[in-house]
């Protein structure tokens, strides 16, 4: 199932842990229509120019969630978000491209190493109105994630 022009729906909902533990992954309506608007709003205006986006993670139903550790207000169980890479722009270029381009809710640098140019991904969240434009980087520091407001890679 097509989500915009150049995203479908297996993308977004294919889990190893789903796959492996015999999850449904399966995303309702409203959830369906989220990742519609994610997907035209967001992910196809970065793939116009910056290249073929590479969705690491996107959709996650409430038990695919708790299996990953995600956190139960995550926007991912919402079709809302997703963790994105674009192969040869560093991360942390794909994340300010963003920020400066496009209409979002949260925006998250995550675990990106400076120097490293593929380290980490970019979390992308979009809400059909009243988007916060919160940008903020996370690092792992003694096994928890800790977040900082705005992006400093």
């Amino acid at each position: 199932m097509n989500l915009s022009k150049h995203f479908i729906l297996e993308e977004f909902t294919k889990s190893q842990t789903g796959d492996r533990l015999g999850i449904d992954n399966a995303p309702d309506p409203q959830q369906l229509e989220s990742l519609k608007l994610l997907c035209n709003d967001v992910l196809e205006v970065v793939r116009e120019n910056l290249g073929p986006v590479h969705v690491n993670s996107g959709f996650r139903g409430v038990a695919l969630n708790k299996a990953v550790g995600g956190a139960a207000t995550s926007q991912h169980c919402r079709g809302q978000a997703a963790d994105i890479e674009i192969p040869g722009v560093a991360n942390s270029d794909l994340a300010k491209w963003i920020e400066k381009n496009c209409d979002y809710d949260q925006l998250i640098l995550e675990c990106y190493k400076t120097g490293v140019p593929s380290s980490g991904w970019v979390h992308v969240s979009y809400l059909p109105s009243g988007n916060r434009k919160q940008s903020l980087t996370a690092t792992m520091s003694n096994g928890r994630m800790t977040y900082k407001q705005g992006l400093h890679p």
